[in-house]
This record gives structure tokens, sequence and C-alpha cells, in this order.
């Protein structure tokens, strides 16, 4: 494995496969059972990553190899991750909302 490079905003497969530590038939794989991780094609139709990606491979990786997860159980859970992240962000944006209401009011 080796560090995600912080002046990189795209990579490549084979790039993303010396970061996370996998050939690259494997982060293939892990595309099609992991909704979430979907690269962008370049002009040239290769696969083009981004840090969020190889950050999710990287947890994937843990959750399958040292985890000892199943496929379906490291899918279910990242979802809950994702549904605990989104229920908590969820709260602080309704504030937000009412706040910036609030303060239309007042301008009125």
């Amino acid at each position: 494995m080796v560090p995600i490079p912080d002046h990189k905003k795209f990579f490549r497969i084979g790039e993303a496969s010396r970061i996370v530590g996998v050939k690259p038939y494997v982060l293939r794989f892990w595309e099609t059972e992991f909704p979430h991780v979907r690269p962008r094609r370049a002009d040239s139709r290769q696969r083009t990553y981004q840090r969020q990606d190889i950050e999710a491979f990287l947890e994937i990786k843990s959750l399958l190899y040292e985890d000892k997860m199943t496929i379906e159980g490291a899918r279910m859970r990242l979802k809950q991750k994702n549904d605990t992240t989104a229920a908590y962000a969820s709260p602080s944006i309704k504030n937000i909302t009412a706040e910036l209401h609030e303060i239309l009011n007042m301008l009125k």
C-alpha cells in the first residue's frame, strides 16, 4: 500500500491499485459490488478515480481483508455508515435552513 498523493486529484486504475495494494481486476470487481464507487471515464475511456474513491477502496479492503467480512457484510456496513452520516447531517441542514428563513424574515 502506498500513501495517497496530496497533489493529485485523479488516478488511473494502475495508480489506484498500487495505492490500495490490490490488482486492478479486484478494483473493477469491487466497482460492481459497491455502488457508491463509480469511476469516471477519461476521453481515452480509461477509468479515473478521485480521492474519495481511493479512500472508499481502502475502507472496503480493510473490511474484507482485516475484518474478514463478506462482500454483503461490507456493503451493509458501508450503507449503515452512510445512513448514519446522513442522519447526523440532516438536522444541521434543517437548522441552517430555519436560520436562513429567520434572517430573510428580518430583512423584509
